[in-house]
């Protein structure tokens, strides 16, 4: 009896890998969503891992190799959730070939493992070849024996597959399955979606293409191949979309559970916003799970782009509480079997989300406010631009926005918005980032034919070296003379190249008559690029130098990375044992440690921290540091970066009963070499992430003396002992503080007094006291007292606006004050909404409560005609 085809996502996911697995394959292990490749922002195929084997610049993990990649496309962003297929996080399961098999034989392997595995029948299978690829379509009609019908020749734009405008390309077959069957086989359009849908991509990659288009074939040939596994899983599950997959659908139904709603019986709008709330919580999890934050800026921006989508979407489903803590749990637990990760990124994930939606929620409140702004200016209709500017600055739904203006009794001018939408949309294809198999320098051109650099700078500071290669002013060599700007590889160095957070050594180079000052090195894949300028002499490729580490640099550059992982010892120790690092800088004065924290370290707690470390240090530990395979340091319990790549054997650097990490850096040879650690600072520099500056070694000696010289200066100053300092500023900080009140007090006084002179020149208009006048010389505070001095006298009638410019010198800032009487209120006048409209006029604006207000302007040349404009409009409105 033959065995059920897989059905659940799980299910695929392992009979893929195991097909290949079973054939030869090396199982691969997903990287990570954040790349090591510095030309795309986000991991957006499957085959991007292995990008630098294709290309030749690292050697093949094995002949064969397959994966299961997570990945991340925001292209189509507008489409999830409207389409059946678009996804931003998805799942391509890969198998790959580097050299080793080619057409035939993947071929043969793909239609096994669809017809065969997944159980399809060849009767709902149409695969496409490229129109001018013979080859491929033989193998698919006379070795598979497909029917010729349903073999499609398609254009260069579907099935031709390039790294970029030059590099290694090749054709494309692709495997279709047919929802409609007995529609039958002629006439047959790939392009319909309702239909047909693309489930497995190969790709053919036999050619190299040069700057003028010349297609030459390639002496390796490889496989790259794709199957979306949400795809395959809508297939095999007999589903309409990819959303009622059990890859997706429990977060549809979380969702659907915090909103009160039923997904089956909801309109296509609901479903859309569920559908968009399932396939983000993905995304974001796994995001934040792979060290990324939300910000402004690349990958962060994504990420809080995403989060306030699902945010948006919740609300209009009428989800009125934060719940994106209750969707990431969901996500965690839906994909931790095959994503570990998660479990142990699990309270990281939730605070990033907590405190982003709070964020948000926020954001969306000053959006509202911006909305009321724009309709009281009474618009005959709101326009393209602000409905966008709403949407897209402050997160606010274009159907929010919609349903408050129909309360109003206006439209949106949709036609602008979606205007204003499409030319977002083309600046972001225009940014978006395919993958360069060919984007090189200099530099990077001679690392990529050059054996990796042997490293002996654990061992020595001095070794015998040879120039393999050159560049002068950003450009290939083969001499430079003194005065040049070089950068070189040796065969040989003992400097270190910059790498996991320190910085790379400085020294010199000296020959026959040449000296080199190195002022940094750092690393091109595994070849060491020395920069630096040549102080004497000439230089040559071939050359032999005497490399020389500068000794003093290297001290303090030991004593400070050992510092730093003592630093991180004693936060998991006194803060929180889940404490992990999201980056470090190891530099010869300072060290710099940042890392995953939803609050800022204590004073108490950092005074804690410093005396572990120190004691540590007294404690003279002699460091060990051995190379291992990375499953062995695991299990010994060595810390590793989330993130960072290891090869299978890794060196761990241990402080015995302390520290055990995995790293590349050097190191003192015992604890006591360090001398001294001092907290410089603590700080947040982004949500979730705090960084912890400090100094050790000989740096502590300077930054005392430094401390020493002002607390010497300020003695001095205040006429005080070091003990008294503290104190005596206290002192002067309390007697500034009185100064200021009375000060205050006296400029408060002092506008009464000049605004009790103003009572004369209010008007009567109607039943009301009207009262616009300029003050000037008088701040904020004095202003609001004047006005509230003068509405008291006129009755509650009265209506008063003052501005003025509090420093008559300085026309970047305006006052403006409005207080209106209970009658004045009545008549629909609110001093808040009216003041902060008049602001406008001077390049500000604010707003306050409806009996007292206050706003600000920048453009003081412009405070009279605002206030004339007061008059007209209170004339108006209450006349």
């Amino acid at each position: 009896m033959a065995a059920a085809a897989p059905r659940t996502g799980a299910e695929i996911r392992a009979a893929f890998l195991d097909f290949y697995e079973q054939r030869g394959h090396k199982p691969m292990a997903s990287a990570s969503l954040v790349p090591e490749d510095p030309t795309v922002l986000l991991t957006i195929a499957g085959m991007l891992p292995f990008k630098p084997v294709f290309l030749g610049q690292q050697q093949r993990p094995a002949p064969r190799a397959t994966s299961s990649q997570k990945c991340i496309r925001t292209n189509d962003i507008e489409n999830v959730g409207r389409t059946a297929r678009h996804h931003t996080f998805f799942e391509m399961l890969g198998n790959f070939s580097f050299g080793d098999y080619f057409k035939e034989q993947a071929i043969q392997w793909a239609w096994e493992l669809s017809t065969g595995v997944f159980g399809l029948s060849p009767k709902n299978l149409v695969v496409s070849v490229f129109r001018e690829d013979d080859e491929a379509e033989a193998i698919w009609r006379d070795v598979v024996g497909v029917n010729p019908k349903r073999i499609i020749r398609m254009d260069e734009a579907d099935n031709f597959w390039a790294s970029g405008p030059t590099g290694p390309c090749g054709p494309c077959s692709e495997i279709y399955y047919d929802f409609k069957p007995e529609l039958g086989d002629d006439g047959i359009d790939l392009e319909d979606d309702s239909r047909f849908i693309e489930f497995y991509n190969l790709v053919f990659m036999q050619y190299n293409r040069d700057a003028e288009g010349t297609l030459t074939p390639l002496a390796n040939r490889n496989i790259d191949t794709g199957m979306g596994l949400e795809r395959m899983a809508q297939i095999l599950q007999e589903v309409p979309n990819n959303y009622e997959t059990d890859l997706i659908y429990p977060l549809i139904e979380t969702a659907a559970g915090l909103a009160g709603v039923d997904y089956r019986a909801l309109d296509e709008k609901g479903k859309t916003s569920l559908k968009v709330i399932g396939d983000h919580s993905r995304a974001i999890t796994q995001l934040i799970c792979d060290g990324v934050t939300a910000s402004n800026l690349g990958r962060g921006y994504i990420l809080r782009r995403l989060l306030r989508r699902v945010v948006r979407h919740g609300r209009l489903l009428g989800i009125d509480k934060p719940f994106l803590t209750a969707m990431g749990e969901a996500s965690i637990t839906l994909m931790q079997t095959a994503y570990p990760q998660l479990v142990e990124r699990r309270e990281v994930i939730l605070a990033e989300l907590a405190r982003e939606e709070a964020r948000f929620l926020e954001t969306l409140e000053r959006g509202e406010k911006l909305l009321a702004d724009v309709l009281a200016a009474k618009p005959k209709q709101i326009s393209g631009e602000q409905a966008f500017e709403l949407y897209d600055t402050y997160g606010f739904p274009l159907e929010l926005t919609e349903e408050i203006a129909e309360e109003h009794g206006l439209t949106v001018d949709l036609e602008g918005f979606e205007a204003a939408m499409e030319a977002q949309r083309q600046r972001a294809k225009a940014a978006a980032v395919s993958i360069d198999l060919t984007l090189q320098g200099a530099i990077e051109q001679m690392a990529a034919d050059l054996e990796a650099t042997a490293f002996k700078g654990y061992e020595a500071l001095e070794h015998p070296s040879c120039v393999l290669a050159l560049v002068v002013n950003g450009e290939p060599a083969e001499r430079a003379t003194a005065g040049d700007s070089v950068q070189l590889v040796l065969d040989v160095t003992p400097f270190y190249g910059e790498g996991g957070g320190q910085i790379g050594d400085r020294g010199v180079l000296s020959g026959d008559g040449v000296i080199v000052a190195i002022d940094g090195v750092s690393r091109n894949r595994s070849v060491f690029v020395h920069s630096g300028r040549i102080e004497r002499g000439s230089l040559a490729v071939g050359d032999l130098l005497n490399a020389q580490v500068d000794r003093a640099c290297r001290r303090r550059a030991q004593a400070n990375h050992t510092a730093t992982h003592l630093l991180q010892a004693a936060l998991k120790q006194v803060v929180d044992p889940g404490i992990g690092q999201a980056g470090s800088l190891v530099d010869f004065d300072r060290l710099r440690f940042d890392f995953h924290c939803p609050r800022a370290v204590t004073a108490a707690e950092l005074e804690q921290i410093e005396a572990l470390i120190n004691g540590w240090i007294s404690e003279a530990h002699s460091l060990e540091v051995q190379e291992m395979a990375i499953e062995k340091a695991k299990a010994a319990g060595a810390v590793a970066m989330f993130g960072e790549k290891y090869a299978d054997v890794v060196r761990v650097v241990d402080v015995p009963g302390v520290s055990m990490e995995l790293c590349g850096g050097t190191h003192v040879a015992n604890t006591a070499e360090i001398g001294l650690f001092k907290i410089v600072s603590e700080s947040g520099v982004a949500a979730g992430i705090r960084r912890i500056e400090a100094v050790a070694g000989p740096a502590v000696l300077a930054y005392l003396n430094e401390r020493d010289a002002v607390v010497k200066q300020l003695g001095e100053r205040f006429k005080a002992q070091p003990a008294e300092i503290v104190e005596r500023v206290g002192q002067l900080a309390d007697e500034l503080k009185a100064s200021q009140k009375a000060l205050a007090a006296a400029l408060e006084e002092l506008a009464l007094a000049k605004s009790a002179a103003l009572v004369a020149q209010a008007v009567v208009v109607g039943e009301h006291q009207l009262l616009v006048a300029r003050l000037d010389g008088v701040e904020g505070g004095g202003l609001q007292s004047a006005a509230q001095g003068l509405a008291d006298q006129l009755g509650d009638g009265a209506a008063v606006v003052l501005g003025g410019l509090p420093d008559p010198a300085d026309l970047g800032k305006v006052i403006l004050v409005a207080a209106f009487g209970k009658a004045v209120i009545a008549k629909g006048q609110q001093a808040g909404k009216f003041i902060g409209g008049i602001a406008k006029a001077c390049g500000g604006g604010g707003g306050g409560r409806p009996n007292l207000a206050q706003a600000g302007g920048r453009d003081g040349a412009a405070l009279d005609g605002a206030l004339e404009k007061a008059r007209t409009e209170l004339t108006a409105a209450l006349g």
